[in-house]
């Protein structure tokens, strides 16, 4: 199986257990269109050690979550929804010069073109 396919089966709607830590946004409907660039948390991401600092930030109910490390427990990593993420960066945000106010002190959190994004996991229904 491919990075790709394993990647984009762990995003499928209905087929994916959400694990606290996760955002409680307000927003908790579909979205409306897809957005121009979506959050996409690299290899960096600690997981805060089960105190992930993005998740409070974000404003979609359950777009961010915890996915436990099988192979290291109690590690584990946060994990950006695909399907409910609206691009909006709060997730990411920084100060002048890069520095830290909010969001991801590790710098884990990407901001990736959607096309890029399809072009490496297969196209988002929504």
């Amino acid at each position: 199986m491919s990075e790709a396919t394993t990647v984009k089966a762990m995003y499928e709607p209905g087929e994916v257990v959400k694990r606290a830590p996760m955002s409680h946004g307000k927003k908790s409907e579909q979205r409306k269109r897809k957005p121009h660039i979506l959050a996409l948390i690299n290899e960096a991401c600690t997981g805060c050690s089960g105190s992930p600092a993005c998740v409070d930030y974000c404003p979609v109910s359950e777009c961010m979550y915890w996915v436990p490390d099988e192979e290291h427990p109690p590690f584990g990593r946060i994990v950006v929804d695909p399907y409910t993420c609206i691009g909006c960066k709060l997730c990411t945000s920084k100060g002048p010069d890069g520095a830290f106010l909010e969001g991801c002190p590790w710098d884990a959190i990407d901001m990736v073109p959607l096309a890029e994004w399809e072009g490496k996991f297969g196209t988002l229904a929504y």
